[in-house]
């Protein structure tokens, strides 16, 4: 019997619906105000420190992801059949990588909008929850990952 769904259609419907979930829930409350002041408190240069902690919380999320990726796409050469895993594994690596795309896409949209506040450009609600929709999104997509690919091993 074929199936409708291709392997790993679970996790790219997860990779999809989580992020429109979070920027709906995060952007409705907000969409009355024009304006944001990304330096806590209007102190010049007070969002430093915290961009650099947003930035360092990335990498760690981004190179435990990938690491855990590499490691099971190149075990799969000597484990799997054929060099190949097994379906099943398709969904969590796809979420997995979905992590690693949203915080990129996280870090780089944080210091591209750190640079346009810092040139006056104002800081908007639909920036402001993009910046929320990519970081939640990683992290999520970084947990959900995790989880499911530690029942599917142990299964």
């Amino acid at each position: 019997m074929q199936t409708l769904f291709f392997p790993g259609f679970c996790g790219l419907a997860i990779v999809m619906v989580i992020p429109a979930v979070i920027w709906a829930i995060r952007y409705l409350p907000r969409r009355k105000f024009t304006a944001y002041n990304i330096d806590p408190q209007g102190k010049p240069g007070a969002f430093e420190p915290l961009l650099q902690k947003y930035l360092r919380l990335g990498e760690f999320m981004i190179g435990l992801a990938t690491g855990s990726i590499v490691l099971l796409v190149g075990s799969s050469v000597l484990h799997g059949k054929d060099g190949h895993l097994p379906w099943f594994y398709a969904s969590p690596l796809l979420i997995l990588a979905g992590s690693v795309v949203a915080g990129l896409s996280f870090m780089a949209w944080l210091i591209l909008s750190y640079e346009e506040a810092q040139h006056g450009n104002p800081h908007t609600p639909k920036g402001y929850t993009l910046s929320e929709t990519l970081a939640f999104s990683s992290l999520a997509f970084f947990c959900i990952g995790y989880v499911w690919l530690i029942v599917v091993v142990t299964r």
